[in-house]
């Protein structure tokens, strides 16, 4: 087992507690974040800002990481995101309405530091398990 350290694992663990602050140790401030359901944003401060609405929409929110490949320049893992939809979000609202998907993420890294992230998310699934499908 590689003892390499994961920026993703620490990322997602930290969003999911709500620990926004801590996001400078893993993201370049000009980060490039390619999402799902017009939540792409550019530079770190928009993407706490992101997080801050999506852990209000969803304060359970969690990442599970399935599987992860690491290599000095990137990292890709699968994840399982669940939480309970308790506002609104990525263009989804719905009141007490639980979900669970599948998610894939690609990050870059240089400096020790990821500058661009692809999120890829299983909308669809989404869309069905919040009644919008």
């Amino acid at each position: 087992m590689s003892s390499t350290r994961s920026l993703l694992k620490m990322l997602f663990a930290a969003g999911d507690a709500g620990d926004l602050d801590s996001f400078d140790q893993y993201m370049h401030h000009d980060i490039v974040v390619h999402a799902p359901a017009g939540l792409s944003t550019v530079g770190l401060q928009n993407e706490k800002e992101s997080w801050r609405k999506a852990k209000l929409a969803i304060p359970n929110l969690n990442h599970e990481f399935l599987d992860l490949l690491t290599t000095p320049t990137s990292e890709a893992a699968r994840t399982v995101v669940s939480g309970t939809l308790a506002g609104t979000y990525g263009g989804f609202t719905a009141t007490g309405r639980p979900f669970k998907t599948d998610q894939a993420v690609f990050a870059r890294i240089r400096g020790g530091k990821i500058y661009e992230l692809w999120e890829i998310v299983d909308v669809g699934s989404l869309k069905q398990q919040l009644g919008k499908g």
